[in-house]
C-alpha cells in the first residue's frame, strides 16, 4: 500500500450537486427551486417551527395539559429516620426548620415513613402517613 494509491471506500463520498448548468443537468435555469414563491428566493425559505401558511398551528389548537400547584412550594417532606435524629421530644414545623430539615418558607410538612425511629418523640401540628404514624406510635411517641 502506498500513500499515493489511497483513495475512500466506494459510494462514503458524495458529489456535490452543481445547479444552474443548463438543461441536460436536470437542474438548469431555476435550479429545482420551480418558479418564484418565497422558496425559490435567496434566503429566503426561512419558517419559523410551527408554522403552518397562516393555519392555526398544531400547538395551539390543541387543549393545554398539566397543572402545577403553588402549593407544593409551601409543602415539604420529612424522613422518619430523620425525625429520629432531632433534638429534643417535641417535634413540630418550628422544630424542624431550626434544625435545617424543611425550607423556611414551608407552610406544611408531612413525615413519611421511611427507615426506623428508635425513641418516643411527640409530633404536633404535622401530617403523617399511615406507616409513620404507626411506628412513632409503636416507639411510645404521640402524634396529635
Amino acid at each position: 500500500m502506498r500513500l499515493n494509491t489511497i483513495k475512500p471506500a466506494e459510494g462514503s463520498k458524495k458529489e456535490a450537486r452543481r445547479v444552474g448548468r443548463g438543461i441536460g443537468s436536470t437542474l438548469g435555469k431555476t435550479c429545482g427551486r420551480g418558479h418564484k414563491g418565497q422558496f425559490a428566493r435567496a434566503g429566503k425559505g426561512k419558517v419559523k417551527a410551527g408554522f403552518e401558511g397562516g393555519q392555526m398551528p398544531l400547538q395551539r389548537r390543541l387543549p393545554k395539559i398539566g397543572f402545577r400547584s403553588k402549593k407544593s412550594a409551601d409543602a415539604a417532606e420529612v424522613m422518619l429516620y430523620r425525625v429520629d435524629k432531632l433534638d429534643g421530644d417535641l417535634v413540630d414545623l418550628a422544630t424542624l426548620k431550626a434544625a435545617g430539615m424543611v425550607g423556611s418558607g414551608a407552610k406544611r410538612v408531612k413525615i413519611v415513613k421511611q427507615g426506623e425511629i428508635t425513641r418516643a418523640v411527640n409530633v404536633r401540628g404535622i401530617a403523617c402517613t399511615e406507616g409513620a404514624k404507626a411506628a412513632i406510635l409503636a416507639a411510645g411517641g404521640s402524634v396529635e
